[in-house]
C-alpha cells in the first residue's frame, strides 16, 4: 500500500475504470492529488477519489462501517467538500442530509459559531436552526480533519440545538482525522470513523 500510494500521488491522470483484486481499507487513498499550487492549499486534494465510482463507494462504506447498528438519524456535512461525503453516506443510510455552511449563504434564521480553520484563517458557520430539534442522533461528515477548528465548531452548532442528552452529534467521519491537539480532542469525545490505515497515519500527520 506504501508503494500504491507514492505511486498514485505522482501520477497526473487516473484510470477509472481500473479496481485492484483486493480492496484492502484505503486502497482508494491512492487516487487522491498532492498540492501543486502552493502554501495556500491544502496539502493533498481528495476530490479526483470521488471521480473513481468504486473508490467512492468503499470510501463511504468505510467511514460507516464504524457506525453500523448505531442510532443515526440525520447526516450533517460541512462546507463545502463534507456535501459530498455527508450526502453519498445519507443516501446509503437513507437518512436525511443536512448543509452547515459557511456565514452568509442561509436565508433563513440560523445559528452561527465563529471559528479558525487549517490555514489560520477567522470565520463563522452557520446552521438552520429548524431542522435539529433536541435528541436528534447526527453523524457529522467533513472530508478532512486537520486542526478540528471546523469540525469542532460544527459538533457546537449541533449540540446547542439537538442536545445532549442523548449524544449529539453521534459520530464523526472524514477520510482522514489528523493527530494534531484539535484531531485528539474530537477522537477522545466523540465516536469517529476514517479511511487511513494505523501505518500510514504518521505520514498523513506529517503530511508527506
Amino acid at each position: 500500500l506504501h508503494a500504491q500510494h507514492s505511486q498514485g500521488l505522482q501520477s497526473p491522470c487516473m484510470d477509472l475504470c481500473h479496481v485492484p483484486a483486493t480492496r484492502e481499507k484505503g486502497w482508494y487513498l491512492v487516487l487522491m492529488a498532492p498540492n501543486v499550487k502552493g502554501p495556500n492549499y491544502a496539502w493533498l486534494d481528495p476530490s479526483r477519489l470521488y471521480c473513481h465510482p468504486q473508490g467512492l463507494q468503499d470510501c463511504v462504506a468505510d467511514l460507516l462501517q464504524p457506525f453500523q447498528g448505531d442510532a443515526i438519524d440525520m447526516v450533517a456535512g460541512i462546507d463545502a467538500m463534507g456535501f459530498i461525503l455527508g450526502a453519498a453516506a445519507a443516501a446509503v443510510l437513507r437518512k436525511g442530509f443536512l448543509a452547515i455552511r459557511k456565514a452568509g449563504h442561509l436565508c433563513v434564521q440560523t445559528l452561527a459559531q465563529p471559528y479558525t480553520d487549517y490555514s489560520g484563517r477567522e470565520k463563522v458557520m452557520e446552521v438552520r436552526t429548524d431542522a435539529i430539534s433536541p435528541g436528534l442522533r447526527i453523524l457529522l461528515v467533513d472530508q478532512w480533519v486537520e486542526t478540528g477548528g471546523t469540525m469542532r465548531a460544527a459538533i457546537q452548532l449541533v449540540e446547542q440545538l439537538g442536545g445532549p442528552p442523548p449524544p449529539c452529534p453521534t459520530g464523526v467521519a472524514a477520510i482522514c482525522i489528523e493527530d494534531s491537539e484539535g484531531g485528539r480532542w474530537i477522537r477522545e469525545r466523540y465516536k469517529c470513523a476514517h479511511c487511513v490505515p494505523s501505518g500510514l497515519q504518521p505520514r498523513f500527520d506529517r503530511h508527506q
